[in-house]
């Protein structure tokens, strides 16, 4: 069990200095696409499978509630939390369609989706940034690897190399969780 925990963490370690190293022009672009979103009276979309619904919920969360402090709410949904929505697109329209039907329905032009895939391959998460791109919304995600398909539908991309599902998800909640800090900043809602 030592040499497991000391594996585990090391490669935890690993993947975050390289991540450190590669993703840090990629985020500020993402923090600017916030930032101008909700400027302007815009939302911003989070949706994902699996772990990733899970983290698309943790951060929009953090954004409708607060992150560190009491502050106004930033407009921001997870799109993976309406049950009825989800079953019904996926009887009527089939899986591959579950969040581009609701980015159709209420995104707007200037909102930001962020798609979530650690493989960059969810082919329902790729279908919703493509819509996302027509429909005008600033297309966007996190994954993992090489970026997969999601590099030809999501700019900016956060990309974690690393190949290890745990390991992009701990980098993917991390990321997503200093960009909520650093957007209650930009928008001057806290002080540091």
């Amino acid at each position: 069990m030592t040499s497991y925990f000391d594996r585990e963490f090391d490669e935890h370690l690993s993947v975050a200095s390289a991540t450190f190293e590669t993703v840090r022009p990629d985020f500020e672009r993402m923090l600017a696409a916030w930032v101008s979103c909700i400027r302007d009276g815009g939302k911003i979309l989070f949706f994902g499978n699996g772990g990733s619904a899970s983290d698309a919920q943790h951060l929009a969360t953090e954004l409708a509630v607060r992150f560190k402090q009491d502050r106004a709410p930033i407009a921001s949904l997870a799109l993976a939390t309406d049950t009825s929505a989800l079953t019904a697109i996926g009887n009527d329209y089939g899986f591959d369609q579950l969040f581009a039907r609701q980015i159709s329905a209420i995104g707007k032009p200037g909102d930001v989706a962020v798609g979530i895939s650690t493989s960059g391959r969810s082919v329902n998460v790729l279908e919703a940034l493509k819509v996302a791109r027509a429909d005008g919304l600033v297309s966007t995600g996190f994954t993992g690897g090489d970026g997969g398909a999601m590099r030809d539908v999501a700019d900016p991309l956060l990309i974690v190399p690393s190949k290890t599902t745990a390991r992009i998800q701990e980098m993917h909640i991390t990321l997503g969780q200093m960009l909520c800090g650093a957007l209650e900043l930009e928008l001057g809602l806290v002080k540091e």
